[in-house]
């Protein structure tokens, strides 16, 4: 089952995981969402002068993080380790069809750092939702971290 799923100024379709059986309290599950939308601060340019900003990260695989380690690059510069991994788990990058490292090379630093830090709030601890407690009200409330990374840095 596939559905879309809203965040920030893109739309990205997402794979629905199988349905599960009912949390004890009734109410259904959660599916898990493993494509995010995001926005970059300043955007791909592209040969042509296109600027590509909007795109979709899926969250990456054990093979995603194992595969970069066995490539010359990152053996020569342990910093070049993002640059493979991040071009893995970018789906689509505006009208890019093939994101591979070469493109994320050519970003600008500030796009790169912001596709880092969205990558680590996706990937961590297999959710992006986070509770917190008003503080006027001292009521407690679940916020989903990655609803609002397709915003510009600075932004929530």
């Amino acid at each position: 089952m596939r559905r879309a799923i809203s965040g920030g100024s893109a739309t990205a379709t997402v794979a629905a995981a199988p349905p599960a059986a009912a949390s004890p309290g009734g109410a259904e599950p959660e599916p898990l969402r493993t494509e995010f939308p995001f926005e970059l601060p300043r955007g791909y340019v592209d040969g042509s002068g296109t600027v590509h900003r909007h795109g979709v990260m899926r969250l990456a695989t054990a093979r995603d993080e194992l595969v970069p380690l066995r490539d010359d690059r990152v053996r020569e510069n342990a910093a070049y380790l993002s640059v493979v991994l991040i071009s893995r788990v970018i789906t689509r990058l505006g009208t890019v069809e093939d994101v591979h490292p070469g493109v994320v090379e050519d970003l600008f630093a500030s796009d790169l750092a912001f596709l880092q830090d969205f990558y680590r709030r996706i990937n961590a601890e297999g959710h992006t939702r986070a509770s917190v407690t008003c503080p006027a009200c001292q009521e407690s409330f679940a916020v989903d971290l990655a609803g609002g990374a397709g915003g510009r840095l600075g932004e929530s």
